[in-house]
């Protein structure tokens, strides 16, 4: 179902939250699930991942995940900013130990000079930890391209966080 890449990235976040007695909750927007659902493609994940949420819409990220409207207004769905307060809404309404959060924009279009297709932003929020975000630029190499690499990127990203803890 997903790529080999994705799926062994996907079995060493679960090994690595496993071993450090971690929880882990998604917050997605332009990947539709995806993270949340390589993670679940693997059997006996349910001792590790505790839920994820797709918020596509504004309405979503703010009703779900506690994202206000006036950070939306200021810096757009596509920003750090926001990829933070997604990641920390995740954490506290699904009371995990590691959240990560994607949003960007997958194409073909919705772009624009400042926020062009490809733009995405992510963050992992850890509890009792300051959460980080990072924005890649990757083209408009296509949406599903876009999606995957996506995906990727998030999930070393939490590899990156269950790391750095004690």
């Amino acid at each position: 179902m997903f790529p080999k890449k994705t799926e062994t990235l996907a079995r060493q976040v679960l090994d690595q939250a496993r071993a450090k007695g971690r929880r882990i909750a998604t917050a997605e927007s332009c990947t539709g699930g995806l993270v949340a659902g390589a993670l679940t493609a693997i059997a006996g994940s349910s001792d590790v991942v505790l839920g994820g949420l797709v918020t596509y819409s504004n309405t979503a990220k703010h009703d779900l995940l506690g994202v206000r409207p006036e950070l939306l207004a200021e810096h757009g769905a596509v920003s750090e900013p926001v990829a933070r307060a997604m990641a920390e809404g995740a954490l506290e309404r699904l009371g995990a130990d590691v959240a990560v959060s994607i949003t960007g924009i997958a194409g073909p279009g919705g772009g624009s000079p400042g926020k062009p297709v490809g733009l995405v932003c992510f963050a992992t929020a850890v509890r009792g930890g300051p959460t980080q975000a990072r924005a890649l630029r990757l083209g408009d190499i296509g949406r599903q391209e876009v999606r995957l690499a996506s995906v990727n990127t998030a999930l070393e990203m939490i590899q990156e966080r269950l790391k750095d803890e004690r």
